[in-house]
């Protein structure tokens, strides 16, 4: 039986729950009236869950200490079809709106599965998902189905998928920042360089969170957003915050752009973004590269003596 209490929060946090609550459930009603698909018309939200650290506790909530960091309400949305989980037809608008909401201060992250797709990862000893099953408490419910119970994964597997996961993601993180250096220094002869160092970090940035995501959970979620994937990471380990603090405005700005730089920066001729800011979102993903080895290195040690 999963948890459904929120008395260790503080009341106000229990208050923007509910209106995240809300919006979720407004704009998914929303996406569905658009068009005339039949299967829409049985599109059902079955379960919210809160997981993360204010489903544990230890969240942190101090945005105006010297770094502003907050800790993000983490929500897993289960559908009843795997096509509902299609960000862009049925969430974009709901995650706009818990960003600008008044009412909700906190940061909203959220992730979107299908029941099957869960508990499929449940059978298969999917370690994310089985740390939300056992740790995540239950905001929303259509019914009471329980998912299934999760199968715990051989250590020795474990520490095989976390060690492929390490060296891949890494290795194309390290590779990323190096090529957008290459690219830095090009830009200083011809502006146009910077478009491409600016996709080249960007892609750093999401391997380094992936490489992290991977290793300690084994799940990365589909999404090139990184502000997303910098969220859900620092949620696994808070020292991983170091790298991007959040008290300059103008830092958290530059940051944001690059988190458009996926698209903008190849496919608009208006997508801007100057040396300064480059050189500084490099300085700090080569620190974030340092951390990410530093956190992986000891969940892969525990992993070696768990497995030995």
């Amino acid at each position: 039986m999963m948890k459904s209490s929120l008395d260790h929060m503080p009341l106000r946090k229990q208050r923007e729950l509910g209106r995240v609550l809300e919006i979720l459930h407004e704009e998914f009603e929303d996406a569905l009236r658009e068009g005339s698909a039949e299967f829409k018309k049985r599109g059902r939200i079955l379960k919210i869950i809160l997981f993360g650290s204010y489903a544990k506790g230890g969240w942190v909530d101090e945005p105006f200490t010297m770094k502003g960091y907050r800790s993000d309400f983490d929500l897993l949305v289960i559908v009843n079809n795997r096509k509902f989980c299609a960000f862009e037809d049925y969430w974009h608008k709901a995650a706009d709106r818990l960003n600008r909401d008044s009412a909700i201060e906190t940061p909203v992250s959220f992730i979107v599965h299908s029941l099957r797709e869960v508990n499929t990862y449940l059978k298969e000893g999917q370690y994310f998902f089985s740390d939300i099953r056992k740790e995540g408490i239950v905001l929303y419910e259509l019914d009471d189905q329980p998912l299934n119970e999760p199968r715990p994964l051989d250590p020795v597997d474990r520490l095989r998928v976390a060690n492929e996961h390490f060296e891949q993601r890494y290795f194309n993180a390290s590779r990323a920042l190096e090529t957008s250096r290459l690219q830095l220094q090009k830009s200083e002869e011809d502006e146009r360089w910077r478009r491409d160092a600016a996709f080249s970090l960007h892609q750093a940035l999401e391997q380094a969170y992936a490489c992290v995501l991977l290793t300690l959970t084994n799940y990365g979620p589909p999404s090139h957003n990184i502000k997303f994937l910098r969220s859900l990471a620092e949620g696994q380990d808070r020292r991983l915050a170091e790298a991007f603090p959040r008290d300059q405005h103008r830092e958290r700005a530059w940051f944001n752009t690059l988190n458009e730089a996926y698209v903008k920066a190849r496919y608009s001729k208006h997508f801007e973004i100057s040396e300064v800011a480059l050189v500084w979102l490099h300085e700090r993903t080569a620190v974030l590269l340092d951390l990410v080895k530093e956190v992986c290195a000891e969940r892969l040690q525990t992993l070696v003596r768990n497995a030995a």
